[in-house]
């Protein structure tokens, strides 16, 4: 199957996330998503792929940039950066430190090389998320932690000519898209803090489910994340095995015109990631030529 540009007829990019490619050395993912046509690759600076504080990470992202470049037949790929690593800042305590934590430099620090990875792979976003607000504090906290520091990764964003999306995420302080216009709206709209917005959570913890979500969202989307889930809990699946609407999804992002990344979100699939990733672009393929077909009614 060629990865050239024609390959997607769909009116935004479709990428997989390198998350979901925990077990292949990120140069043999970049090859499997190549050969099988996606038009973009959602990179996790951090554990295994690119240790953003690596002796020589600058050089190897210089390297990573040709190869993303070669892409598509050489018409290069569209990459966002994702900032979900694990345990890259703890060995013992997942994502953490976060921006509502009390104690946030090293978190900073890791968001600020993510910057300069993106600004190195002219990449569409750096996507990040508040965190889980501490046991013992108040949400009052962590939102003044987040009107106090964003302010600064936005400057660093502007000085590098890089766009930053604050991800909604279930359980975290910015649960909703709700939430993230809440912030934006605290920190005076900048331009340059848009939204990802992740079509399983969606289903867990909007109000007005993924319809409603990706509308509110619309004037300032930045990065999409696909992938199925349950609406009882956070658990990302292949398409599918959860209670997604794809079709209907993918008519959403057409009506509000979305022209970004949209992404494969799988990040504990590894273990089948090529598999994976071939039946997620069939079945994204597939939604769209039920679009096209037969539009889906915007009912749920």
């Amino acid at each position: 199957m060629s990865g050239s540009a024609s390959s997607s007829p769909l009116p935004f990019a479709i990428g997989y996330g390198t998350n979901g490619f925990g077990d292949h050395p990120l140069p043999s993912a970049l090859d499997v998503l190549d050969a099988l046509g996606y038009d973009a690759v959602a990179l996790t600076v951090g554990y295994p792929h690119l240790d953003p504080f690596a002796p020589g990470s600058s050089q190897t992202t210089e390297r990573l940039a040709r190869r993303l470049g070669r892409m598509r037949d050489g018409a290069g790929a569209a990459v966002v950066v994702e900032t979900g690593t694990r345990f890259t800042l703890d060995p013992w305590t997942k994502h953490r430190p976060t921006l509502v934590d009390a104690e946030a430099g090293l978190r900073m620090r890791y968001l600020t090389r993510a910057i300069d990875v993106a600004a190195t792979l002219d990449a569409r976003c750096v996507s990040f998320f508040s965190g889980v607000l501490p046991e013992d504090d108040r949400p009052a906290d962590g939102w003044a932690r987040l009107v106090d520091r964003l302010p600064v990764l936005l400057e660093e964003a502007r000085e590098s000519g890089v766009r930053l999306a604050i991800e909604p995420e279930p359980g975290m302080l910015v649960e909703t898209v709700e939430d993230a216009l809440h912030l934006r709206s605290a920190l005076g709209d900048p331009d340059d803090l848009g939204l990802t917005v992740d079509v399983g959570h969606c289903l867990v913890v909007e109000p007005d489910g993924v319809v409603g979500a990706l509308r509110a969202a619309a004037p300032v989307l930045a990065n999409v994340q696909l992938d199925d889930m349950p609406r009882t809990h956070h658990e990302h699946r292949p398409f599918g095995e959860g209670d997604l609407d794809l079709p209907l999804v993918l008519a959403t992002l057409a009506e509000i015109d979305y022209r970004g990344v949209a992404a494969v979100e799988l990040p504990r699939h590894s273990h089948d990631a090529p598999a994976l990733a071939r039946r997620s672009l069939a079945a994204l393929r597939q939604a769209w030529a039920d679009v096209v077909g037969h539009p889906p009614e915007a009912t749920s």
